[in-house]
């Protein structure tokens, strides 16, 4: 019973927080992350740690100001999620502007990689805006959550304006339907999921376990292969969704190599705004060769 006390408690929280003006939702969400900063949690050490080992050219000063300045931030885009998953067309038009170097009505093959900035959730606004511009629906991978509750309702949240949440766990061939019928296919690779169809590349000169799902997937389909980026903006009254034009000779008949690449793109588009990475992620915890872990 407190269970879904609990759960239900979590919901009406969003819904209350989607119906504050957007200023006030942003304030509330600097505030929280602000104070997530300075309790001593395990995330805490976990975005400390994965800092250190990025800008070792840092000092523990401008580390610790870059790791207030990221839970800022976290905060923010946590509290916006009530936008996301519960909010309107408008306030999602109104949050988050899309630049496309790309037709996105041609319904050509295309994955889009999507980074994990704070607002990579972002992406729902190619959902939210499919109707009205004639795009196709958006399909992309999920993982399971513990709550099956908020498991659930995500999903549904998530597919409200048409598109199609795919559980990543043993569902490859459905997602190949998805790209060849000219879906928007996004994938987000730079997070550890285990070893499993994975290698280790480099990123920030750390060997780092990542999967090669998007070299796979464009070698089997023959899609285009975009970089989806969805960062603040410089006023940060807003985020901007950018889609590039297809990387060039991606894929290569090497998947290890291609994966490297992806994590050469991503590294460098992290430098451009270290704060906004999400350093919450154990992304190092895989280890080659029995390492410890890090963390």
């Amino acid at each position: 019973m407190f269970k879904n006390l609990s759960n239900y408690s979590g919901v009406a929280l969003l819904r209350f927080l989607v119906s504050l003006p957007y200023k006030v939702l942003i304030a509330i969400g600097y505030g929280l992350g602000l104070l997530a900063s300075y309790i001593p949690t395990d995330r805490n050490r976990v975005v400390q740690k994965n800092l250190q080992l990025c800008f070792p050219e840092l000092s523990d000063a401008e580390i610790d100001q870059l790791r207030k300045k990221h839970w800022r931030l976290l905060g923010r885009s946590m509290v916006e999620k009530s936008i996301i998953w519960l909010g309107s067309k408008k306030q999602l038009r109104d949050m988050i502007e899309v630049h496309s170097e790309v037709d996105l009505s041609d319904r050509k093959p295309r994955i889009l990689v999507n980074m994990h900035f704070i607002g990579i959730e972002g992406s729902i606004i190619l959902s939210a805006l499919s109707e009205e511009k004639g795009w196709p629906r958006t399909s992309g991978f999920f993982q399971r959550m513990k709550n099956p509750f908020f498991n659930q309702k995500i999903i549904e949240w998530r597919n409200r304006f048409g598109g199609n949440s795919i559980d990543r766990q043993g569902n490859s061939l459905e997602l190949i339907r998805e790209i060849r019928k000219g879906s928007f296919i996004i994938i987000a690779p730079d997070i550890d999921l285990g070893l499993k169809d994975s290698t280790f590349v480099p990123f920030f000169d750390i060997q780092t376990n990542t999967i090669t799902a998007v070299s796979r997937l464009a070698k089997i389909t023959g899609a285009q292969v975009c970089m989806m980026i969805t960062t603040l903006k410089k006023d940060e009254a807003g985020y901007l969704c950018s889609i590039s034009k297809p990387l060039e000779n991606f894929p290569t008949d090497d998947p290890q190599a291609d994966t490297a690449r992806l994590n050469q793109i991503f590294e460098k588009e992290i430098r451009l705004r270290p704060a906004e990475y999400y350093w919450v992620h154990k992304r190092f915890k895989n280890r080659p060769f029995n390492e410890a872990s890090p963390y």
